[in-house]
């Protein structure tokens, strides 16, 4: 999961510091999350996934399709 949430960032060309802001938490916080030194809650998980426009089972490493899940109607 660790190296997903860095991987996207670092393809969206997004700064840690961009995302700590997003998610309203330090920088440094967000550095442990990427490194694995801090379990991530699962509300980061969830906004996480909306800020990249994929599945949280993609970013806990439950499947590897990038795409996010059609809404259901």
């Amino acid at each position: 999961m660790f190296v997903r949430i860095r991987n996207l960032r670092e393809d969206s060309d997004k700064t840690q510091r961009e995302v700590s802001e997003y998610l309203f938490c330090d920088q440094s916080l967000y550095s442990k999350y990427e490194r694995g030194l801090r379990d991530v809650p699962v509300g980061i998980i969830i906004k996480l996934a909306e800020l990249y426009g994929t599945s949280t089972d993609y970013i806990l490493g439950l499947t590897d399709e990038k795409e996010k899940y059609p809404i259901k109607k």
